[in-house]
């Protein structure tokens, strides 16, 4: 019988710092595969790689390549990637489609923490989490970031969940998964695109190595969710609040007038944003994204101090 290539490859790189105990911090692909217009989106990607580095901590960017998952794509798989038409959303479910297809693409925060959890990675900094979905007690619909993130014991930087979803409901779903919600520096939940989504949080961290403490008490407990650490966008980078609720009114009204619902609301809805703000909710985006990059750098460097 022919011996079959491995489903998922980890870098020598990224393997040979677990190993040691060295920071890694994992980073997802669908940033650049789906959530960033050319060229900017390998600029990003490339981007960040560099400042985890300058941090010292090893860079380890997730993603499908010819069916392969890949731990540690390395410049020019990163590059490949963000240049390929035809790459494809990945999440768990699509896992052993994109296996047994030979397909290439991104993969979501519920694939990327999976297979960075696997590869013995502890820190995973993405932009914004997915959640529970607007009319999703007629609907059902609710991204499998939060169910995967149940039973994934990572730490996860981000800022909050995205504002076009149902913030309240997306966290009695963390709540109800056991999923620990802390804020860095707040006591508020970050919206993504504004600083303070409107809810507020019980608990907070003062520093990475706060979280880091949090991380080995969840450990000790043999708990097996993810600690989502949630960071907010600066004040300075923010959109202004008073645009975004004006903003998101408007989206989604016109996603209802069109008739817009199940999967195609979402990429609906953040378009809406990115040409009613003149392309500043990317520039948000964007500054979410490095803001979270850095963070959970200084937290992977924390746990393996």
């Amino acid at each position: 019988m022919t011996q079959s290539r491995p489903r998922t490859v980890v870098s020598d790189e990224v393997a040979e710092a677990v190993a040691a105990g060295r920071p890694v911090l994992a980073l997802e692909s669908t940033i650049f595969t789906h959530g960033l217009p050319r060229p900017r989106n390998l600029e990003v990607a490339l981007e960040a790689e560099e400042r985890v580095r300058a941090s010292g901590v090893v860079p380890a960017t997730i993603g499908i390549v010819d069916g392969q998952a890949v731990v540690g794509l390395g410049k020019d798989l990163i590059t490949r990637l963000a240049q390929e038409d035809g790459a494809v959303k990945v999440s768990v479910r699509d896992l052993p489609v994109a296996a047994a297809k030979g397909l290439s693409g991104g993969t979501t925060v519920a694939a990327t923490a999976l297979l960075a959890h696997r590869a013995g990675i502890r820190v995973f900094s993405t932009g914004g989490l997915g959640g529970v979905h607007r009319g999703a007690s007629q609907t059902f619909d609710e991204s499998a970031d939060l169910p995967v993130l149940a039973r994934t014991p990572i730490v996860v930087v981000s800022a909050g969940v995205k504002s076009i979803l149902d913030v309240p409901a997306s966290l009695e779903r963390l709540e109800t998964l056991s999923i620990p919600v802390v804020g860095y520096r707040t006591t508020r939940f970050p919206g993504f695109y504004v600083a303070d989504s409107g809810h507020g949080l019980e608990h907070s961290v003062a520093d990475a190595a706060e979280a880091a403490d949090l991380v080995r008490a969840r450990d000790e407990l043999d708990l097996e969710a993810a600690l989502l650490v949630a960071n907010p966008v600066s004040a300075a980078a923010q959109l202004d609040p008073a645009e975004h609720d004006r903003v998101l009114a408007e989206a989604l009204a016109a996603a209802e007038a069109a008739g817009i619902t199940g999967h195609d609301a979402t990429p609906f809805l953040l378009d809406h944003f990115q040409r009613a703000t003149g392309g500043r909710s990317l520039d948000v985006n964007v500054a979410v994204y490095r803001g979270n990059v850095g963070l959970g750098a200084e937290i992977a460097r924390a746990l393996a101090a």
